[in-house]
């Protein structure tokens, strides 16, 4: 079973309905024997940062989703909102501090000369070998809705990158932690098929 962490923030029946799509039994909660149970976890997200931690504090989350990601390794995707959750803090709307799995902060877009927020589709330049890219062309395109992104102490966790007034990382991996910026779940095929190799994976 595959666990969509309900948070209160994030797109949840998208995700859920491409996860079904792919033939995979999901379930979106936030109960504790669930997560502990599944397979893998899903941590969507859309909102703000500081929502996001404080809505993971208030249900009890923070503890057992470490002793579970990080104790027992269980492998995890952040979506968006829920790939920032994963650094170390983040600067929107003031200074919050964030699960600290990935040594990275989330800093805002540059704006001179682009909109912020970066919504529609664009590239994603696969840097490095990743599992997540099995199958996925060079040159597809994913679709984003951000004004904030993850700038990773270590080059070497950056899988995918995007080019947005500057180059940004747009996808991550670090042990049986996998993150992307962009929305996979409104991705169509490509999106489908990175997410089936997430689930699929070790």
């Amino acid at each position: 079973m595959i666990a969509i962490i309900d948070y209160g923030l994030g797109n949840l029946s998208s995700v859920h309905a491409a996860v079904k799509r792919l033939g995979f039994e999901t379930r979106v909660t936030n109960e504790l024997k669930c997560l502990e149970d599944s397979a893998k976890l899903i941590l969507p997200g859309v909102g703000a940062f500081g929502d996001g931690m404080n809505n993971l504090k208030s249900l009890g989350l923070i503890e057992p989703l470490n002793r579970i990601v990080i104790g027992q390794r269980k492998p995890i995707l952040g979506i968006c909102l829920g790939a920032q959750l994963f650094a170390r803090e983040s600067f929107e709307f003031g200074r919050h501090q964030g699960l600290g799995w990935v040594a990275a902060t989330v800093e805002r877009l540059p704006d001179e000369g682009l909109r912020v927020p970066h919504v529609g589709w664009n590239d994603l330049f696969q840097v490095k070998q990743s599992m997540l890219f099995e199958g996925i062309a060079d040159d597809a395109l994913f679709y984003y809705v951000h004004s904030y992104y993850l700038k990773t102490d270590d080059p070497g966790i950056v899988k995918g990158e995007c080019e947005y007034g500057i180059r940004f990382s747009s996808v991550i991996q670090q042990d049986n932690i996998f993150a992307t910026q962009f929305h996979p779940e409104k991705s169509q095929l490509a999106g489908l098929k990175l997410l089936e190799n997430f689930l699929k994976g070790p």
